[in-house]
């Protein structure tokens, strides 16, 4: 009872019990033993207990879209973990595998509830920490809040790459081609010898024909925008590919999701045949 009062202090969960609730929580939680790399629960399962690791070490995991696993944390003695289920009795979020052979201390829902009824200034404790804990993960995901990628993108644009985009979605438009088409029959009608002595006879044209000022405009205009629309061109290519990298991890997701739902069929399918097993033994003996 000493050692497991002592560990109590030490959990934040349970930091402002006071001795008394301290006392009656001792006695309300159940020992548990995992060998080396037992699971203690699965993602997805019904959740209904909290555990406190007494000794040992417990992994506790997710899978990504890929399906590689990621650690969330290593709970060593005196570690909480499994609490969210125990608050909302929701399924499980990660799962938990001992690493070693590990002894845990549980508290399920009727448990607690039983600690609230005695000592309901308990409650008010747990639901105080909780409110913190709530309050730091509100301020995290404020900081952390995932984004658009293609509007981070976008932010992250150089003015160069700004003046790229501008310059290629003009030079693709129907504007640009009216508005150049008009500037050269401007240019040519100008430049005609007809023109110019039906106005002023004896004037000459700046750019007589062929037009050779006007060909190194054109020259010039072209060799200066075709490297930028090529630059525009390259940059919607990686946005493709961002894409398409998004719609492989949305389809990758998705058969994840699949194959964890054909795993927990199988396993609710085997806890079946173990209970019929068992009633069956019952029936004939």
């Amino acid at each position: 009872m000493s050692a497991t009062m002592a560990m109590l202090r030490e959990v934040k969960l349970f930091a402002l019990l006071d001795d008394q609730e301290s006392q009656s929580l001792c006695a309300l939680l159940e020992t548990h033993h995992y060998d080396k790399g037992a699971t203690i629960f699965n993602a997805g399962d019904a959740g209904d207990s909290i555990y406190i690791v007494r000794t040992g070490n417990v992994q506790v995991f997710i899978e990504n879209y890929e399906g590689s696993k990621i650690i969330l944390r290593e709970n060593e003695p005196g570690d909480v973990f499994g609490d969210i289920s125990l608050l909302d009795g929701g399924p499980r979020t990660a799962t938990a595998v001992a690493v070693e052979e590990t002894e845990v201390l549980s508290l399920d829902r009727d448990s607690l509830l039983a600690l609230v009824t005695k000592h309901p200034h308990a409650g008010l404790d747990l639901l105080t920490v909780m409110g913190r804990r709530l309050r730091a993960t509100n301020e995290l995901l404020r900081t952390q809040v995932s984004r658009n990628v293609n509007e981070e993108e976008q932010e992250l644009l150089t003015f160069g790459q700004r003046i790229a985009d501008k310059v290629a979605s003009f030079g693709g438009s129907w504007t640009f081609i009216l508005t150049f088409g008009a500037f050269l029959l401007v240019w040519m009608t100008i430049n005609s010898l007809v023109f110019l002595q039906s106005i002023k006879p004896g004037a000459k044209p700046f750019d007589e024909y062929p037009f050779i000022l006007l060909n190194l405009i054109l020259s010039t205009l072209a060799a200066l925008q075709a490297p930028v629309i090529m630059m525009s061109q390259n940059r919607q290519a990686s946005k493709d590919r961002l894409q398409a990298d998004m719609d492989y991890q949305v389809n990758l997701k998705a058969e994840l999701e699949v194959a964890q739902l054909h795993s927990k069929v199988d396993r609710i399918y085997e806890n079946m045949q173990a209970q019929f097993a068992k009633a069956e033994k019952r029936t004939t003996a």
